[in-house]
C-alpha cells in the first residue's frame, strides 16, 4: 500500500513538472507571420504576430525570423537578439511620433537587425533608436519616412561603450525642415561609440545625412549621401573622428562640414555638385 501511495505521489509531481515547464520556456527561435496570433507559442507552425510578441518568448542570444510578408509592429529590446527576415517583406509602420524599434540592452548584449522595412509614414520619430548594449548591427533593410522634429533614421546614442555597423542599407527622406536627417551618431554622458557605414545610400534627409557628434569614432566606406537638405556629413560637437573613402558626396546643402573634431578622406571620395562642397580635415594614410 505504501509502495502504490510512492508511485501515485511521484506520478503527480512528474505530471506537475510537464504541465509547467512549456508555459515558462522560450525558445531559441521563433517565428512571426503575417496571419500569426501573439497567442501562439510563435513556433515555425504556430507562429506569433508581432516582433514584440515573439521577442517575449525568445531566449536571450535567440533569433525571430519572418515566415512570410507583414507588418510585424514597433518593438523594444531589452536583450540580445537577431531579427532576421531577410526573403520577405518585413516592415513595421510607426505611430505617430514613436520609434519603431528602441534598443536598451545591458553593457555586453548585441542586437542584429537583417532585412527589415521600416516606414515611419512621415510622422513617426525614430526609425531605430539604440540607447544601451555592446552593439547594434542593422544590414540589408530600408528605413525611411520619419519625419517628426528630430526624426532619425538611426538614432544611435549610447550611454556606455558601444559599436554601430550599418551595411548594405538604404536611409532615406528622413526629419522634419532643419532637424533630425538620416543616422545620429552623438553618445550622451561618458558613452563612446565606434561606426562603421558600408554601401549604405543616405540620401533626402531633412538635415544631415550623417551626423556625427561627442567621442565618437566613424569610417564611412563605399556609400552614397546625396540630396540632403543641409549637409551631407557634418560634426557638430564633442571630439568626433571620421574617415571617408569611396564614397559619392553630391546634391547636399554642404557636401562636407566639419564643426568639431575632424573628418577626413582616403582621397578615394567624389565630393562635387553640392550647393557648397565644404572640404575634408585632411587626408587620412594608414600607417604601414
Amino acid at each position: 500500500m505504501r509502495f502504490r501511495i510512492l508511485l501515485a505521489v511521484i506520478a503527480s509531481c512528474f505530471s506537475l513538472a510537464l504541465a509547467a515547464s512549456p508555459a515558462g520556456a522560450q525558445a531559441t527561435r521563433t517565428w512571426v507571420s503575417g496571419v500569426g496570433d501573439d497567442l501562439n507559442p510563435c513556433s515555425r507552425t504556430a507562429p506569433c504576430k508581432t516582433f514584440a510578441g515573439a521577442l517575449s518568448k525568445t531566449a536571450t542570444n535567440g533569433e525571430i525570423n519572418c515566415l512570410d510578408p507583414g507588418a510585424f509592429g514597433a518593438v523594444v529590446i531589452g536583450k540580445a537578439i537577431s531579427i532576421i527576415c531577410q526573403y520577405t517583406e518585413a516592415g513595421a509602420l510607426a505611430t505617430v511620433g514613436s520609434n519603431d524599434i528602441t534598443v536598451n540592452a545591458p553593457a555586453g548584449d548585441a542586437v542584429y537587425l537583417s532585412g527589415l522595412d521600416l516606414h515611419g509614414a512621415n510622422t513617426g520619430l525614430n526609425g531605430v533608436r539604440f540607447i544601451g548594449g555592446k552593439s547594434l548591427t542593422i544590414e540589408n533593410s530600408i528605413i525611411r519616412g520619419f519625419g517628426a522634429v528630430n526624426g532619425q533614421g538611426v538614432q544611435f546614442v549610447p550611454t556606455g561603450t558601444s559599436t554601430l555597423i550599418i551595411n548594405n542599407t538604404t536611409i532615406a527622406s528622413n526629419g522634419n525642415a532643419a532637424t533630425g536627417g538620416g543616422v545620429l551618431i552623438a553618445p550622451s554622458g561618458a558613452g563612446v561609440a565606434t561606426a562603421t557605414l558600408r554601401n549604405v545610400n543616405v540620401t533626402t534627409n531633412a538635415n544631415a545625412g550623417v551626423l556625427v557628434n561627442g567621442a565618437s569614432t566613424v569610417m564611412i566606406m563605399n556609400s552614397l549621401v546625396a540630396y540632403n537638405a543641409n549637409f551631407g556629413i557634418r560634426t557638430a560637437s564633442g571630439s568626433p573622428t571620421v574617415r571617408v573613402g569611396a564614397t559619392t558626396i553630391t546634391g547636399n546643402g554642404t557636401g562636407v562640414s566639419v564643426g568639431a573634431g575632424t573628418i577626413e578622406s582616403y582621397g578615394t571620395n567624389q565630393l562635387n555638385g553640392n550647393s557648397g562642397d565644404g572640404a575634408f580635415f585632411g587626408a587620412f594614410i594608414p600607417p604601414k
